[in-house]
């Protein structure tokens, strides 16, 4: 097999990053097909990149690839939305268990982070929904990578695009979500550093339930 040159994989991450961190995650993107030689153009790089990269995003279940028509943004239906926090809440309490039993929750991060999603305005802008929804993400990641296993670190990132899509839906649908959602951060973080794991578990599934049925709703 022919091995990739450094340059040709630096392209390639640098689409992929691009398609995950700033294409994906808008909503209006569900449901359309993406034009490769214009992506090649705001990314700054060949189509060819821009094609590998869809690729690994056809792996990672983000984007489908139809026949004659080319890269499509799949709808997230409701099905996927309530298995992504089933998933996330196995995850997240299994972290919080492992991390209590072995004395390393990471408190001080996960409170910094937090209180950077509290000092955001209420009035939320495009912009900085993103920047909160990031933040949500960070802090959740942070609990799953103290626990130390590398594979569901690996996991839990993989679902990072669907976690910023819904999460953004679900910060413009409810009036008063935002301090709702730092309430929730704060009631999961004082179970950890209570070393009460089953509290733990009740503020994480309580948190991706509300979530959950805000996206649902219709």
């Amino acid at each position: 097999m022919r091995k990739m040159s450094g340059t040709a994989a630096s392209g390639r991450e640098k689409a992929y990053a691009y398609l995950r961190e700033n294409i994906l995650i808008d909503p209006e993107m569900q449901g359309r097909f993406l034009n490769e030689q214009e992506l090649a153009a705001e990314i700054g790089v060949s189509r060819t990149p821009v094609r590998e990269a869809l690729l690994l995003l056809v792996s990672d279940g983000l984007v489908e690839l139809i026949p004659q028509r080319g890269a499509y943004v799949p709808p997230v239906t409701g099905r996927e939305m309530s298995e992504l926090m089933e998933l996330r809440g196995v995850l997240e309490s299994h972290a919080a268990r492992l991390v209590i039993e072995q004395r390393r929750v990471p408190a001080e991060t996960m409170q910094e982070t937090l209180d950077q999603q509290a000092q955001l305005p209420d009035n939320l802008s495009p912009e900085a929904a993103r920047e909160f929804i990031r933040l949500d993400t960070l802090f959740h990641q942070q609990l799953i990578d103290a626990a130390g296993n590398e594979l569901i670190s690996r996991t839990y990132s993989k679902l990072h695009v669907r976690q910023i899509l819904v999460g953004v839906s679900a910060l413009f649908r409810t009036g008063g979500r935002r301090g709702q959602v730092c309430a929730e951060h704060q009631d999961i973080l004082d179970a950890l550093v209570s070393g009460d794991a089953a509290k733990a578990q009740e503020a994480i599934d309580h948190h991706l339930a509300v979530t959950r049925d805000i996206l649902l709703r219709t």
